[in-house]
C-alpha cells in the first residue's frame, strides 16, 4: 500500500532530495493521516459514547488530536518549502522542526487530558457495556495504526523528516494505547473487573513520557546539534579525494532545515600551486557538493609552504610531538621562520571540547617537547577547541608518504 501511494501521488518520487519532491511526500503523508485519523476518531467517538467508556473515548479523542497533527504538518511542510527571501536568506526549512515541536507539545497536552478524565473515571466508576462491535472496531484500529507507524517511518526516512518520525513514533503509542484499552475491554467483559479508567491513566502516562522523547527529538535540530560522525566522514573523504588537496580542518555545518545544509572547511594545499588552479579547484569542490550533497560548501583556502625537504620533516616530527602529549590533539597551518640561528614554529593546535587539560597547559607541554629536541626552537601555538563529531583533520604526514 506504501509503495502504491507514493508511485501513484508522488511524481518523480526517487529523487528525494529535490525541494519539490520532498515537500510533496510530506503533504502526502500529512493527507493521509488526516484521512485515517478522522476515520479512527469518529469510529471510536461512537463505540466510546455507546458503551459510556472512558479509555475508547479518550482513545477517540487522542485520534482527534493526531488529526491536528497531520494538519499542523501539512502547513510545516508547506511553509518550509517557501524559498529563500531577503529576510530569511537561508530559507524557512526551521518550520519543519517547529511543525514537529508543536505535535509534539500536542501529544503531551492530549495526554494530561486523558490522564484527568481517567482519574476522575476511577474516583468515580461508571459501568462500562462493551460488546462485539467495540472489540472490531478496536482491533481494526489497531491494524491500521500498524500500518501508519511504518508508513510514516518509510516516509521519514526517505526524506529525513523529524515530523514524520515523532508522527511514527506517536503512531506506535497509538498502537500500544489502543492495545491496552482493548485488553481492558476484554477483562472487564469476562471478569467483571472495571478496569477502564485504570488502563485510561496507563494509556495517559505512556503518552506523555513519550511526547518528552519525541520533544528531545525535534528540538535538537533547533538547538544546533552537531552533525553526526558518519556525515562528517562522508565530507572528509570526498574533499580528501580531489588531487592537490593536503589536509582539512574547521568544519562548521549550519542546519537550516532538512536538505537546507551549508557549511565552511579549510583546505589545505600547497602554497607553490598556482593560484587560478588553486581556486578553479575550490570552485569545483564547492559546485560538486552542492550538486551532489545538496550541501552549499564555502571552502577556505590555507597555503602551506613546504620550501624543502627539512621542512616536511619539521612537521611529521611536531606532529609526532604533539600527539604524545594526547592522541586526540593535531596541528594544521604550520609556518618556519628561520631567524637569527633560531627557529620559530607558527602554528594551531587543535584540541576536542572533552579534553581536561586547559589552552595553557597544551601550549606550555608542546613547547617543553619541543626543546627537549630543539633548545633553540620557540613554539607560538593558538589553540582551538571542536566538538568531538565536528573535527575535520588528516596528518600530512599520510600524504607525503603517498607522494614518496
Amino acid at each position: 500500500m506504501t509503495d502504491f501511494i507514493i508511485r501513484k501521488f508522488i511524481k518523480d518520487y526517487q529523487n528525494v532530495d529535490h525541494p519539490g519532491v520532498r515537500t510533496t511526500y510530506g503533504n502526502t503523508a500529512s493527507v493521509v493521516g488526516i484521512i485515517c485519523n478522522v476515520l479512527l476518531f469518529a469510529g471510536k467517538l461512537l463505540v466510546g459514547l455507546l458503551t459510556q467508556s472512558v479509555s475508547i473515548t479518550a482513545d477517540a479523542v487522542n485520534n482527534l488530536s493526531d488529526s491536528s497533527s497531520s494538519i499542523v504538518s501539512f502547513f510545516g511542510f508547506k511553509l518550509a518549502s517557501r524559498p529563500a527571501d531577503k529576510d530569511h536568506p537561508y530559507g524557512h526549512g526551521r518550520y519543519e522542526y517547529l511543525a514537529g515541536l508543536f505535535v509534539a507539545v500536542l501529544i503531551m497536552v492530549i495526554g494530561v487530558e486523558i490522564f484527568k478524565s481517567s482519574l476522575g473515571r476511577i474516583l468515580h466508576p461508571v459501568e462500562v457495556d462493551y460488546s462485539l462491535v467495540s472489540v472490531i472496531v478496536l482491533l481494526a484500529s489497531i491494524g491500521l495504526k500498524f500500518w501508519m507507524m511504518f508508513f510514516y517511518r518509510r516516509i521519514g526516512k526517505t526524506i529525513n523528516s523529524q515530523t514524520l518520525l515523532a508522527t511514527a513514533a506517536d503512531s506506535r503509542n497509538d498502537v500500544i494505547a489502543t492495545g491496552a484499552v482493548l485488553l481492558a475491554a476484554l477483562i472487564t467483559k469476562f471478569t467483571s473487573v472495571n478496569l477502564d479508567g485504570w488502563m485510561g491513566l496507563v494509556v495517559a502516562v505512556f503518552i506523555v513520557i513519550n511526547g518528552f522523547g519525541i520533544v528531545r527529538a525535534t528540538i535538537d535540530p533547533l538547538l544546533g546539534k552537531a552533525p553526526d560522525t558518519e556525515y562528517i566522514t562522508r565530507i572528509r573523504d570526498k574533499v580528501l579525494s580531489y588531487p592537490g588537496v593536503l589536509g582539512t580542518h574547521d568544519l562548521l555545518v549550519h542546519d537550516y532545515g532538512p536538505a537546507r545544509k551549508f557549511a565552511s572547511v579549510h583546505v589545505e594545499m600547497d602554497a607553490d600551486t598556482d593560484g587560478l588552479l588553486a581556486h578553479e579547484l575550490i570552485d569545483k569542490i564547492e559546485q560538486d557538493f552542492r550538486e551532489d550533497e545538496g550541501l552549499q560548501l564555502t571552502v577556505h583556502y590555507d597555503p602551506i609552504p613546504f620550501h624543502s625537504d627539512t621542512d616536511v620533516q619539521i612537521r611529521q616530527w611536531l606532529t609526532a610531538e604533539v600527539q604524545l602529549i594526547d592522541p586526540e590533539l593535531s596541528i594544521h597551518d604550520l609556518k618556519i621562520f628561520r631567524e637569527a640561528g633560531q627557529t620559530r614554529l607558527v602554528f594551531d593546535c587543535v584540541k576536542p571540547e572533552n579534553l581536561a587539560m586547559s589552552s595553557m597547559e597544551i601550549k606550555k607541554r608542546i613547547n617543553e617537547r619541543v626543546k627537549l629536541t630543539h633548545p633553540r626552537c620557540q613554539c607560538l601555538v593558538q589553540v582551538e577547541s571542536y566538538a568531538p563529531t565536528q573535527r575535520l583533520d588528516i596528518d600530512l604526514n599520510d600524504f607525503r608518504e603517498d607522494e614518496d
